[in-house]
């Protein structure tokens, strides 16, 4: 017999386990697991899931995920469009948008420069940045709420030189987080504070 009794469960088992930190063996847990739940809730899952390639949508301003065109962030009426925080990813927004303490927009590069893993600022939406900035009525604070490590560090300061003479202000996160700290592993508090008291970027 071959190391699965099944084609089908070994197929989701290899599914599952393609998604990062899962390894072969939680794959199989979470596969016989489902296996054991009524067969809607199974199709509810996998229409869930299959609803991500066809239904959700990136912003066509800040490059949030949305289920429409603009996002619910930059459809709100209420918010600071004079203030724009640069982050990597939408785990961020997420994880700023939990601290209560931000009433702005955002921009998600969808990354940061990264030579080692071949990425560099032609992949990631820093032209749109600098278009939204060009587009601007009155010049905007733009805050750069990148990581403190070498690579965030160095977006930073390749956005700066993008924007300088565009932006009314460039300020960044005040470090109350420690070099090389990812924003989505930040407490609330800790990082509520980092933004209120945000400090003028400084490139080194």
């Amino acid at each position: 017999m071959n190391e699965y009794p099944s084609k089908t469960l070994q197929e989701a088992v290899e599914a599952i386990g393609s998604l990062p930190g899962v390894g072969s063996r939680s794959a199989l847990r979470l596969a016989l697991h489902l296996l054991r739940q009524p067969g809607e809730n199974i199709h509810h899952f996998a229409a869930a899931v299959d609803a991500l390639a066809d239904k959700v949508h990136y912003c066509k301003v800040c490059n949030m995920i949305s289920d429409s065109d603009t996002c619910l962030i930059c459809s709100d009426d209420k918010r600071d469009r004079n203030t724009i925080c640069v982050v990597e990813s939408v785990r961020d927004v997420m994880s700023i948008e939990a601290t209560g303490q931000y009433h702005g927009v955002y921009h998600v590069l969808g990354g940061i420069i990264s030579p080692i893993n071949g990425i560099g600022p032609g992949d990631l939406s820093i032209d749109r940045l600098v278009e939204r900035l060009q587009e601007s009525i009155t010049p905007a604070e733009v805050i750069l709420a990148l990581s403190g490590d070498v690579e965030g560090e160095t977006t930073s300061f390749y956005i700066y030189r993008k924007i300088a003479g565009l932006a009314g202000k460039i300020s960044t996160l005040a470090r109350g987080l420690g070099f090389g700290d990812d924003l989505e592993y930040a407490d609330s508090l800790t990082l509520g504070r980092s933004i209120v008291n945000r400090q003028e970027f400084r490139p080194r």
